[in-house]
């Protein structure tokens, strides 16, 4: 019988009007410190933010996503930040932060193949 992966996952989040606390979910976080495995899956509705604030800077909460995606794949240009361990970046990707992208609370669970959970999650969630 496989072993059971334990992971985390947070949800990503858009809050094109930090004041007003309206948020999208647009993608998720998904780590096995186990497994070794980190993904960050997202998609931007613009159609949405648009219509939460008409003046959201959609090309920055790209760019910020697209960080948030180097960070969480450890590659070179994703800054000092990318460079550490996977746990170490799971948790500066899910710390509490009050800006245009946020995340939910890290959750948790168990799966036997953490790429089917990721998909299942971003389909659920922000599908």
């Amino acid at each position: 019988m496989q072993e059971k992966n334990l992971y985390e996952y947070a949800v990503i989040r858009v809050v094109p009007r930090v004041e007003r606390e309206e948020f999208l979910n647009v993608g998720i976080i998904i780590f096995s410190k186990k497994a070794k495995f980190i993904k960050v899956l997202h998609k931007i509705p613009v159609d949405k933010i648009v219509s939460l604030s008409a003046d959201a800077d959609v090309e920055q909460i790209q760019a910020n996503l697209s960080a948030f995606e180097k960070v969480g794949q450890g590659t070179k240009d994703g800054g000092p930040i990318s460079l550490m361990d996977i746990p170490s970046r799971f948790r500066w990707l899910t710390a509490l932060r009050s800006s245009v992208i946020q995340t939910s609370r890290p959750h948790s669970g168990l799966c036997d193949d953490l790429e089917l959970t990721a998909e299942r999650l971003f389909n659920d969630l922000v599908l």
